[in-house]
């Protein structure tokens, strides 16, 4: 006999359960149905507006939308919050950030979703650390340590994938841990720009 599903039903159950973005599986394993019948469900209710795919396996309750930080560490894993997104976050830059970029120790991807557009660079697993988990609008979130942060960041510039912002605010980064994390990339490079960069925010700030 198959199941019916009723789609107020399913909402409630997956509100309650906290899982605002979902996997078929997950849902499979929590309904009780077959890989069929969720799927014909789930790509009926996306057609509905009560699901919003962000990519192929993931889907999210559409009117009960996570933290795109929350949303970052679940489309795309293992990966956490970096680059510009946790220097915004820290205000070790001023700029608001319109992409949420994550690192992961795979391979590098992107994705424009329905809520947003998610970058995700590589570095080797050997520098896949320096993250922790905090809570970022009542979810818990990957994101990188402020020095760790800014040591992926410096990676991509002297790599020059990136260009270096010239507005840092170093204030709240630990010179000291800044390098320790730069020291595991193996770069000299990164080192002399960790020097460059601290040279220019000691100079005196224009005002304009």
């Amino acid at each position: 006999m198959i199941k019916k599903l009723k789609r107020i039903e399913i909402e409630e159950k997956l509100k309650s359960l906290g899982l605002t973005v979902f996997t078929p599986q997950e849902f499979r394993d929590i309904f009780e149905v077959s890989q069929n019948t969720a799927s014909v469900f789930i790509t009926s209710n996306i057609k509905s507006g009560l699901f919003i795919k962000l990519r192929n396996g993931l889907y999210l309750i559409k009117d009960t939308i996570p933290p795109h930080y929350f949303i970052a560490n679940k489309l795309y894993q293992p990966s956490y919050i970096s680059l510009e997104t946790a220097l915004s976050y820290y205000g070790v830059i001023p700029e608001m950030v319109y992409s949420f970029t994550s690192i992961t120790s795979k391979a590098s991807r992107e994705y424009e979703t329905p809520v947003g557009s998610f970058t995700y660079q590589t570095i080797k697993k050997e520098v896949f650390t320096g993250y922790q988990l905090k809570e970022v609008n009542r979810e818990k979130v990957l994101i990188a340590d402020i020095e760790k942060a800014l040591a992926d960041y410096l990676y991509f510039v002297e790599l020059k994938r990136v260009s270096l912002n010239d507005r840092l605010e170093l204030r709240n980064v630990n010179k000291d841990k800044l390098i320790k994390y730069a020291k595991l990339f193996n770069r000299q490079g990164m080192l002399k720009l960790i020097e460059q960069i601290y040279v220019e925010y000691r100079k005196p700030r224009k005002i304009y």
